[in-house]
């Protein structure tokens, strides 16, 4: 079902939209949602072009967004799924580490992902059973076989601040045990940096589908592993607990440090 869908025009529609990321006083105007949980005018901007062009190209697609009510989308079918701005806390603050991240998943599962860093002008993607490429070259998961030989990324669940006191001992653990770890406020990003060997291995509890759906293609056809709670192969879910990264160093991450791994599904 990929192999109608250009690649090359949906990054050019998300290279046009990425555009508007450079408008401060759109960033500035914002709701707030939730906890931490914020929404400017560029997420909407970006959201209505990125969906607009994409109707036009592909009418019989359903589209699932951050910043819309989806409650009429069928699951079972073929779905884009975009997060518009991820990373908008970064985008309010100018600190230039946010991306669009655009899946399309046919039957629950992607068969093509897309990551822009506009910030970077890195343009990340991945078909199913394709691999996975940066700006046109392919990319794949670090070699590294061991925690002290690892730069491990996480995400602190800002949305639940509750949940510090079980998250925060596990960054400690990791942070003892690795060469360093990382936060850069988008999951998108931090998925992408896994696929490219940059990171070894991210984790972080209750990502949004939107979130991870693009960057878990990438890191599957870079060669990686995307686990979920129970340690095993992470099955699309509207909300997940999110391990990536080469196989050795996920599987370690979800056998000896993240302990909301070891619990079963719901």
């Amino acid at each position: 079902m990929t192999e109608p869908v250009q690649l090359e025009a949906i990054q050019e529609i998300i290279i046009k939209a990425s555009g508007l990321f450079a408008d401060r006083q759109a960033a500035a105007h914002r709701q707030t949602k939730g906890v931490a949980d914020y929404v400017t005018e560029v997420d909407f901007s970006v959201q209505t072009f990125i969906r607009e062009n994409l109707a036009k190209l592909y009418p019989n697609i359903q589209f699932m967004g951050e910043e819309k009510d989806n409650a009429d989308v069928d699951m079972d079918g073929l779905v884009w799924v975009l997060d518009p701005v991820d990373g908008t806390t970064n985008l309010i603050h100018d600190y230039r580490a946010s991306a669009i991240s655009l899946a399309l998943l046919e039957g629950k599962e992607p068969v093509l992902g897309v990551v822009y860093h506009p910030y970077l002008q890195e343009m990340y993607w991945a078909k199913k059973g394709q691999g996975s490429f940066l700006n046109g070259e392919p990319i794949h998961v670090s070699s590294a076989t061991t925690m002290p030989e690892s730069l491990i990324a996480i995400g602190t669940s800002p949305y639940y601040k509750n949940m510090a006191g079980q998250l925060f001992p596990i960054f400690q653990r990791v942070f003892e045990d690795c060469q360093d770890i990382r936060r850069s406020g988008s999951a998108a990003i931090d998925l992408a940096y896994v696929a490219a060997g940059r990171v070894e291995g991210y984790f972080e509890k209750d990502l949004k589908l939107w979130d991870y759906a693009a960057g878990m293609l990438l890191v599957r056809e870079a060669g990686g592993r995307v686990l979920g709670c129970g340690g095993t192969d992470l099955q699309v879910r509207a909300v997940a607990g999110v391990i990536a990264g080469n196989p050795a160093i996920a599987q370690i991450l979800a056998d000896e440090y993240v302990t909301w791994a070891q619990q079963p599904l719901l």
